[in-house]
């Protein structure tokens, strides 16, 4: 089953300083974390913040052709998590046609924003993010979250605050 879901924040990784965009539910009970890359962040964070330049970016310059092309992006689905890799699909309407184009999650949300379009998250891909797979064992990521927070917020100086904007 697909449940809708919004862009909640961008984060940092403390451990690995990989930028995390935050997926919450409509009604905020459930989320999940999806570690993206630097660029793929900017273009999310740009869109949160209605941050407009002169010439367009990579995922604008996308919209703007797509919309061009009178095709309609009428959502996105994060559909699987395999090997601590999430998959997308960006769903598209052309001349009453669906198509399907894989993605990665990072830029179907980019778009997704740019579009003002639902994105989706089945089901399963939140139930499988809760623990990753490393090597031979299974680790808890509430567990490790828990962990990881307390020794990110024992360590923080009060120069850290207001530099990582949600």
């Amino acid at each position: 089953m697909l449940i809708e879901m919004k862009v909640s924040g961008l984060t940092i990784d403390p451990l690995t300083n990989t930028p995390i965009v935050i997926l919450k539910d409509m009604e905020e009970r459930k989320a999940i974390p999806i570690w993206i890359g630097l660029f793929e962040a900017s273009a999310i964070a740009t869109e949160l913040e209605k941050v407009s330049f002169s010439r367009p970016m990579t995922h604008d310059l996308l919209h703007s052709i797509l919309k061009n092309l009178d095709v309609e992006m009428t959502r996105i689905e994060i559909t699987d998590l395999k090997n601590n890799t999430f998959f997308a699909n960006i769903c598209l309407l052309k001349g009453g046609n669906n198509v399907v184009v894989d993605s990665r999650p990072s830029d179907a949300i980019a778009l997704a924003l740019r579009a003002n379009v639902p994105i989706f998250v089945d089901e399963k891909v939140i139930e499988k993010s809760r623990s990753v797979d490393m090597g031979k064992e299974k680790v808890d990521l509430d567990k490790l979250k828990e962990d990881k927070l307390r020794e990110f917020l024992e360590n923080l100086s009060p120069e850290d605050f207001g530099k990582y904007k949600m």
